[in-house]
């Protein structure tokens, strides 16, 4: 099951529930970073506090990925790119 991200606050939502989902404490998974209770309740609470470097140790202790991937054309309300043409930027 994948979590989509469109917008900054549903990020918190989503720390959460990965680490409900792996029955884990906000003590425990601080353990298993070495951060306090408090630590893990402000990153949850405001994610955009932290790095990307500790989101990524965050999501790796929760063991998920984070994968960046184009949005489909429906949902982004862009016009389907040409498939031809050079992806480089």
């Amino acid at each position: 099951m994948g979590y989509t991200l469109q917008a900054p606050s549903q990020l918190s939502s989503h720390l959460r529930a990965l680490r409900k989902a792996k029955g884990l404490s906000q003590t425990e998974l601080g353990k298993r970073l070495g951060l306090s209770q408090a630590r893990m309740a402000r990153i949850e609470g405001d994610p955009l506090a932290i790095s990307v470097e500790q989101l990524l140790q965050v999501l790796a202790a929760l063991g998920v990925q984070l994968i960046l991937q184009p949005q489909s054309a429906e949902l982004s309300g862009a016009p389907a790119a040409d498939k031809t043409a050079s992806g480089d930027w």
